[in-house]
């Protein structure tokens, strides 16, 4: 099933991106989660920024495969104009290096005369706010749970010559790759009225016994991996999601299987490959063209039928 989630505020974060971009932008900061950098990565923002330096912050590395988290950084910093790090959004230290990183991509600018101007921009729930209250050392931004905390851009002014401009967290209308959908789903950045927290979780098992099957064996006590109903009923089971006659309420197995991933609680796991985000974005780009084909072929042979059908009056007649 597609997953989409876009509020009413996520256009107003659209516009005020292109806003800014008009009034002058030197580096974007775009803030992903490390367990799923492809999926988090929004193409939305990468159509409104076009031309500007980026850099791209795979944030919450400490709930990431870093073997992983190694890979996914050499694929950002072998594209042009962009750099890439990994960090926690609340170690000090690591975020330091985003000043640094920023004023390395825009040589030139930082000073009272040319100030640095950076855009900071996520989905929702990656961490931004922590992270911003963490580079400014007080609490400058909202932070919570769940997704959609911030909802109007914050200028922040992190020292002299260094202006950042935070925005809410943003998805992008339309999630055209079932697998980041789902991915998003389990890491948190969509709302939970927008998905179905069981489909979400067999999407998760299938992912864990393909990457890390051992993970679940330790976590739930599970002797062994049947099939993924099987699997999410038997961490049902475990928890004691049991139903008077002996059944499983599989929806709090699934809530019981997405928390313990969302807190780490499964191990440092990474949802997703360069690789496999290329072959999705390869397959998702050939189901859009099949489609354009389609609607075009439908809408020739509506004209076409038209044109019969006016023939014929001017037959008649």
């Amino acid at each position: 099933m597609p997953i989409n989630w876009f509020p009413g505020h996520m256009n107003s974060t659209r516009q005020a991106i292109k806003d800014r971009v008009k009034a002058g932008l030197d580096v974007v900061i775009e803030l992903l989660d490390a367990r799923l950098p492809g999926s988090s990565s929004n193409p939305l923002l990468a159509a409104l920024t076009t031309g500007r330096p980026s850099l791209k912050v795979l944030n919450k590395q400490d709930l990431a495969d870093p073997a992983a988290t190694t890979d996914w950084l050499d694929f950002y910093n072998a594209q042009p104009h962009t750099r890439a790090i990994a960090l926690d959004a609340g170690d000090k230290s690591p975020a330091r290096a985003l000043a640094k990183a920023c004023r390395e991509l825009a040589p030139g600018r930082g000073d009272l005369h040319k100030p640095l101007r950076v855009l900071i921009c996520g989905i929702p729930n990656v961490g931004k706010s922590t992270l911003i209250n963490t580079l400014v050392g007080k609490r400058a931004a909202k932070t919570g749970d769940e997704p959609g905390i911030t909802k109007t851009e914050q200028k922040i002014v992190l020292e002299n010559g260094f202006y950042l401009f935070d925005t809410p967290g943003m998805l992008w209308p339309r999630i055209a790759i079932e697998q980041s959908g789902y991915h998003l789903a389990a890491s948190g950045a969509i709302g939970r009225n927008a998905f179905d927290e069981e489909e979400v979780a067999l999407e998760l098992i299938a992912v864990l016994k393909r990457r890390y099957p051992e993970r679940l064996r330790e976590r739930f006590g599970l002797a062994e991996l049947g099939a993924d109903e099987a699997v999410l009923e038997a961490i049902g089971v475990k928890r004691g999601a049991k139903v008077r006659g002996g059944g499983v309420q599989m929806h709090k197995a699934a809530e019981a299987l997405l928390i313990d991933y969302r807190q780490g609680l499964l191990g440092r796991i990474t949802l997703e490959t360069p690789e496999e985000m290329a072959a999705w974005r390869r397959a998702a780009a050939a189901e859009e063209a099949r489609k354009a084909e389609e609607a075009e072929a439908d809408r020739l042979a509506d004209k076409e039928r038209r044109s019969g059908r006016r023939a014929a009056s001017s037959g008649d007649a």
